[in-house]
Formats: C-alpha cells, structure tokens, sequence
C-alpha cells in the first residue's frame, strides 16, 4: 500500500491501469483530451504490478482503472465518468494543477 500511496502522490494525476483494459483506455483517453498529461502505471507491464494490483482491490472495485488526483482517490471508471458527468471533474482537476485553464 506504501508504494501505491507514493506514486499517486508523485504527480497531479496517476491512473493505474492495464494495457489491455478497455475502460482504463477510454478514462486515459478522456482526461487526455482535457489535456491532462496523467503519469500512468500499466501494472501488467511494471515490476511488482501484481502487488500493486492487489492493494489497489482493498480500495477501488473494480479494481482498474485506479484514477487518482491530488493524492487522492477518485476511483474507477464509473466515479471518474460520474465526476465528469456531473462537471466535478474539471474544477477537480484544476484544483490539483493539472489544467490551467
């Protein structure tokens, strides 16, 4: 858990994800065209990404895509498009110094 609260802490948005994960694609995909440059932890491809994975499952379910901004937790997919959806997303985002305008 140590590992996984330190790189969400690195930067103002980290998405852990999976390369072969259709819906980790698509909140990659949208916060993108926001202009967020999100650090990205694909744990298929990482050392010790199954450990990762597993402290992850104890926070978020499912467990990928793990969307974090600020340090903090955001959650899957579905809070991710619920924050978007109900335009928390934006101002969320700012808040943390990903976007600027």
């Amino acid at each position: 858990m140590e590992k996984v609260t330190q790189l969400a802490s690195e930067r103002p948005v980290v998405i852990f994800s999976r390369s072969t994960c259709a819906m980790c694609h698509a909140i990659k995909s949208l916060l993108r065209e926001f202009g967020v440059n999100p650090a990205v932890y694909e744990v298929d491809e990482i050392p010790r990404g199954r450990e990762i994975e597993q402290a992850l499952s104890r926070l978020v379910s499912p467990t990928l895509p793990a969307v974090f901004i600020g340090g903090e937790l955001v959650g899957g997919a579905n809070e991710v498009m619920t924050c978007h959806l109900n335009r928390s997303l934006i101002p969320m985002l700012r808040r943390a110094g990903a976007l600027w305008v």
